[in-house]
Parts: structure tokens; C-alpha cells; sequence
């Protein structure tokens, strides 16, 4: 059973720009935390408990909420869950708050989750009375049983099954779901913003439906009982596996972002090896990958003050990637960030920083590049606004703020600090986040990695020199090592961009360089910064928050803002709640999140999202609440800040 606390409650940089911030929402927002010393806290080791996240917008345990919007997910086959689960987490099917919740949750841990909501045999609610004329509902009927040949729509029963509670695993039922959300699913699919991968046979089916059609079934099948039993029934056996794209079998689907991507040459050579280990590092594929589309093609959205600038098309395509490169052009774009035809590259392509790579790392970054699977796919125009999208104003940024370096080691230091620093200031490029700007928008190496502000406000990156953020001096290097790694050490747990660099890079670095990396943080410039001065909490805001917390969060967090080790992070003396800028805690509040599925924390606990069910005051409150409990000292929090990041 979930906590009923939990449940909604009735009553980048460049010609004078900073295009560059443009990949620090890939990068790096730590969110550390400290344990206190209240009583010990636990909550259940149950799946139940981990996937509160999901409960509070599908109802307890996966029923659906009472308006039926927000569909039930209880007692569907596994298959069709696992399968939908990643289409949400690969941007198949569109929803805001299913992608920011399932982006870094391994395949393996979907598919656990979907076999956990599978296995919940529970009671449905009555039909929704159907309010709509009796011809109608013959329509609809027949549409159900016969289909209209004539039309190539085929029966909705024979795929559903009989009962339409649908069949094990792929298929999900018909019934038990509400008019209004079997209407949306099928506009969904007519109007493309609902994907599988092909053949995609809901959405042809979907744009020969008429609206007096979808009227029809959706007022039919909504006004019906679901039978008993309810549980979805088995295939036949000898059946045919069905070939409709929303329910091909995860291991079979080329061309998946999140798939291994092989090399073409069967046996690679070591340089290939090296350069896909380089490219990890360097998370070349959170920018270079759309959501559902081959790895390394382009295509990516990346936000910014300035407009939108798209992450382009490295596969070795002739036409559309790389395919017309060689190895000296890739180098001049990494270290002078300039194109194969010598135009200026816009510096969301972070050169300032890999302009500190080796020719060796280039090169073996290029070569893999190479080996991928070649993938026609057009290159979008950068949508920058005016002056910004005069590339000739580069040449301005570059003369005062660019100048190609190669890294210079410190003999000074140990051949660890070395390799930690070539990693966090080049091919890392951990400043590109953590770095201020100058009005330029070129980092101020003055203040390298004191924090800054993502584009568009939501995340705020931490400083890497003030403890009182997320500087680690003061940490045993193996937390640290395990933070990076793992998303999560016994000080800290990650969730928003920093979630995102560890699922998609940190977890597959090697332990020496993430030991080089941490011991290059620790060893950075000490810089406490006082802390500005806030609005003063209101009395009142601060009961209203504490209700609010002992309603939604202290079973989970503690009475006392403790935690749960290993499960839950504490509260109380949490960096991210007491931080200057409170960003990063309505962003929680607001989006929930889990951290990323690693190997040392497989089944991550979830935040639920609060966006939906708490306005902005109380947000504000519950906010103000948590930064002045238990110790915590900050300033108050305005419904005006969490409205600018809702």
C-alpha cells in the first residue's frame, strides 16, 4: 500500500553570448545533502515505496485517479507496460513529466517496475454512464466486434480480445478506462504525437477514424462493466507474434538512442575502443542524440537565452554527417572550433573547452565516430535570434574571449591531479556548466567552477569551491568517487542534469579517472561565499509549510527532516535546500524525479511531482518551510519563484 501522505490530498556561448551554458543541462547540478543526527528514519524496502513517484498522478497502487484522466495501470500486461515505459523515457509518446521521471532509469528497472504494476490484481470502478444516444453506442459496438472492412479497420477485439481486458503481455484491455482518455490516445496517435516503432498500426488505424467514430468507441467501451475476471488473458497458443511496432520486443528495435551502438567493423581495433570510451566521457551523445532516433544523428533541441540551437549529425554520412571528414577536420573543430569548410562553430559545441584534448583523444574519438552505423539524417538550422544568428559576430567573441590551447601539465602536481584536470577542463568540460559568465558569455577564469545558472533558469549549477555547495574538500575521496559513479553516496543522492550525466556518462568511466577527477576537485581554491541576504520568513508561510510537509513528505523524509539511508535523502542540513539560490529545490518539488538507475543503486527510489496537485503558494511555503527547519538557515521562497520555474 503507498502512503496516503504521498497522494494528492482531498479538501551555450558565443558572439557575445553565452551559447556555450548551452550544454550545462547535461552537465553537472549536485544535490549533497548530510545526514543529521535525529532518530534513524526507514522506509519499506518495497517496490510499492520506490514507485511513489508513479502513485501520485496514477492513484494508489496504480488505480487511476478518480476523473480517469490519468489512467489506471494496475493489472496491464507486462509487455505493453515495459514497452510504454520506454516509449515515454525515448520521446515516442510525449508527455513532460513521464520523460523527466523515467530519462535515467535503466531498461532493466522498467521492466521490473512493469512486472511490479502488472502483478496487481485490483477492483475497477463502475462504468461511466454513456449520456450519449443509442445509435451511437451501435456504432461504437460495431466498431468494437466487426471493425469496417471496407475502411481497412480491423475489429478493436482482435487484437484486445474477447473481453478486451487485453492479452499477456503486449496487448493492454479496452475497458476500465475513462471516455476522455481513450479519446486523447487516439488523437494522440492521429495527430503524431503518439509514436511506436514501425509498423505503427495504432496510428493508422487513428487516422482512418472519423470524430463521429472515436465519439462512438470511446462512449461504447467507457460505458461498459470490465468482466471478471479482469486479468488480461493468455495468447493462443500457436498465435503468430504480432508485428505491430508498439509492442515489438525492446531487444529486436533498431535504432534506439539508448541501445549499444555496434561497430561496423566487427573486430575494433583499439583505437575504436579508446575513442567510444573518450566519447563517454565526453557525453558526446547527450547532445548529439534526439529522443527515438539513432545515436550520434543529431537532432536534439538544446535550449538557450538566445534560441535554440540543434545537436548535429556525427554518424559518417556523407551527406548529412561526418562521412566527408578526416581526422585533421574533427581536430580543428575540437581544438579550434572551426568546420570542415572553416566556418566558425557556434561554441555550444563547447571548443573553448576540448580545444585542451590531445590529437591522440581527438583521433580516437574521430575513429569511433566513424565505425557507427552511417545515418542520413538532415541537420537542422540553429532557430538563434538576430544578431545572434550572424555567424560573423563570432569572429567578435573569439578575438576577446577564445584563444586555442593545448593542456599543459602541472609538474608540480601528481600525474592523478594531471589527469583529473585534463578531464574536468577539457574533455569533461565541467565548466561549461559551473562556470559564471562575463557579459560576453565567456567563462570568468577567474571564478572557474563557482556555479552559475543553466539557460532558461531551471537548474542552477553549483559551485565546486564553496562547501556550502558542492564542494567535496572536506569529503573522503571514495564518497566522492561513489557520487560520480553511482549518482548516490552516503552524503548525497542526484537527481535533474547531474542525474542525467551520471546514467549517461559518469556510471561508465573507469575508476582511475573518476579517483583523478575527484582528487582534482578536492584539491580546488576553498572559496565560502556569504550568503545574500533573503527575504525573512513569514509565520504564517512556515505553518502553512509544516502542514504541508507532515501531510506529503514526512513519511518518507522524517519528522525531522532525517531521511532514510540508502533510500531517501535527508533534508535537514541538505545542500540543496539551503543553497543561496532555491532553483534547485522548486525544480524538485515541482518535477519529483529519481535518481539514475546505476549499478550501485539499481532500483532507485522516487520523488513524486507536486506540480499538478500544489499551487504555487503552497510550493512557496513548503519550500520556505524546509529551508529554515531543523537547523537550516536560508531565505524565504516567493510564489513569484516557483511561478518563473513552473
Amino acid at each position: 500500500m503507498t502512503h496516503p501522505r504521498c497522494l494528492p490530498s482531498r479538501g551555450r556561448v558565443g558572439a557575445a553570448l553565452r551559447l556555450v551554458l548551452a550544454l550545462a543541462v547535461y552537465s553537472i547540478a549536485s544535490l549533497a545533502g548530510a545526514a543529521n543526527a535525529a532518530t534513524p528514519h526507514s522506509v519499506p524496502d518495497t517496490m510499492a515505496q520506490r514507485l511513489q513517484a508513479c502513485v501520485v498522478c496514477h492513484g494508489e497502487e496504480g488505480r487511476a485517479t478518480p476523473d480517469g484522466y490519468l489512467p489506471r495501470i494496475a493489472g496491464k500486461p507486462a509487455g505493453y507496460l515495459y514497452e510504454q515505459l520506454r516509449n515515454f523515457r525515448e520521446g515516442r509518446r510525449r508527455n513532460a513529466a513521464m520523460g523527466r521521471l523515467l530519462q535515467n532509469l535503466s531498461d532493466e528497472y522498467l521492466e521490473e517496475i512493469a512486472q511490479y504494476f502488472a502483478s496487481l490484481d485490483l477492483p475497477y470502478p463502475p462504468p461511466q454512464p454513456a449520456n450519449v444516444p443509442a445509435a451511437t453506442l451501435a456504432l461504437g459496438e460495431r466498431l468494437v466486434r466487426h471493425g469496417d472492412p471496407a475502411r481497412e479497420l480491423p475489429a478493436c477485439d482482435r487484437c484486445h480480445g474477447d473481453a478486451l481486458t487485453g492479452v499477456r503481455p503486449h496487448v493492454p484491455g479496452l475497458l476500465g478506462l475513462s471516455r476522455d482518455y481513450l479519446a486523447a490516445q487516439l488523437g494522440a496517435w492521429s495527430n503524431g504525437l503518439r509514436h511506436a516503432r514501425a509498423p505503427d498500426c495504432m496510428a493508422t488505424i487513428a487516422q482512418r477514424l472519423t470524430p463521429v467514430d472515436v465519439n462512438a468507441l470511446v462512449s461504447w467501451l467507457a460505458s461498459r462493466p470490465v468482466p471478471a475476471p479482469s486479468r488480461p488473458a493468455d495468447a493462443l497458443p500457436g498465435e503468430p507474434p504480432m508485428r505491430c511496432g508498439s509492442v515489438e520486443p525492446a531487444a529486436t528495435a533498431a535504432g534506439d538512442a539508448r541501445d549499444a551502438t555496434e561497430a561496423r567493423d566487427p573486430s575494433p581495433s583499439s583505437e575504436i575502443e579508446r575513442g567510444a570510451y573518450l566519447a563517454r566521457v565526453g557525453n558526446c551523445r547527450g547532445c548529439h542524440t534526439e529522443a527515438g532516433s539513432p545515436p550520434f544523428a543529431g537532432g536534439r533541441a538544446i535550449d538557450t537565452p538566445f534560441g535554440i540551437v540543434y545537436g548535429t549529425n556525427l554518424t559518417p554520412d556523407r551527406e548529412t554527417g561526418l562521412g566527408g571528414w578526416s581526422a585533421d577536420d574533427f581536430w580543428n573543430a575540437m581544438h579550434d572550433g572551426r568546420a570542415k569548410d572553416g566556418r566558425f562553430l557556434y561554441p555550444a559545441f563547447p571548443y573553448p573547452y576540448f580545444t585542451l584534448v590531445s590529437r591522440e583523444d581527438s583521433d580516437a574519438i574521430f575513429a569511433y565516430l566513424q565505425s557507427l552505423p552511417a545515418v542520413r539524417k538532415e541537420n537542422r538550422p540553429h532557430a538563434l535570434r538576430f544578431p545572434f544568428n550572424r555567424r560573423a559576430s563570432l569572429a567578435v567573441w573569439r578575438a576577446l574571449s577564445f584563444e586555442p590551447a593545448h593542456f599543459v601539465e602541472d609538474p608540480r602536481r601528481s600525474a592523478e591531479w594531471n589527469r583529473g584536470a585534463y578531464l574536468v577542463r577539457g574533455l569533461g568540460h565541467c565548466g561549461a556548466c559551473h562556470s559564471p559568465r562575463d557579459f560576453l558569455g565567456a567563462a570568468l577564469g577567474s571564478e572557474e567552477l563557482a556555479g552559475s545558472v543553466l539557460p532558461a533558469g531551471e537548474w542552477y549549477a553549483p559551485s565546486l569551491t564553496d562547501p556550502a555547495q558542492a564542494g567535496v574538500m572536506q569529503w573522503d575521496i571514495d564518497e566522492v568517487v561513489a557520487l560520480l559513479r553511482h549518482g548516490r553516496s552516503a552524503h548525497a543522492s542526484t537527481l535533474g542534469p547531474m542525474a542525467e550525466v551520471v546514467f549517461d556518462s559518469l556510471q561508465f568511466v573507469r575508476d582511475d579517472d573518476l579517483r583523478a577527477i575527484a582528487v582534482f576537485l578536492q584539491s580546488l581554491p576553498e572559496e565560502r561565499r556569504a550568503a545574500p541576504v533573503g527575504p525573512v520568513p513569514d509565520p504564517q508561510a512556515m505553518r502553512r509549510g509544516q502542514a504541508l510537509y507532515d501531510d506529503r513528505c514526512a513519511d518518507c523524509h522524517g519528522d525531522e527532516g532525517q531521511g532514510a539511508p540508502g533510500a531517501v535523502p535527508a533534508l535537514a542540513g541538505n545542500r540543496a535546500v539551503t543553497m543561496d539560490s532555491p532553483t534547485n529545490l522548486i525544480r524538485i518539488v515541482l518535477d519529483g524525479g529519481f535518481p539514475p538507475a546505476t549499478a550501485g543503486n539499481p532500483r532507485p527510489y522516487g520523488m513524486p511531482p507536486f506540480s499538478h496537485s500544489l499551487g504555487d503558494e503552497e510550493i512557496a511555503a513548503l519550500a520556505t518551510w524546509l529551508r529554515n527547519a531543523w537547523g537550516n538557515r536560508a531565505g524565504a521562497v516567493t510564489a513569484i519563484d516557483v511561478l518563473r520555474h513552473r
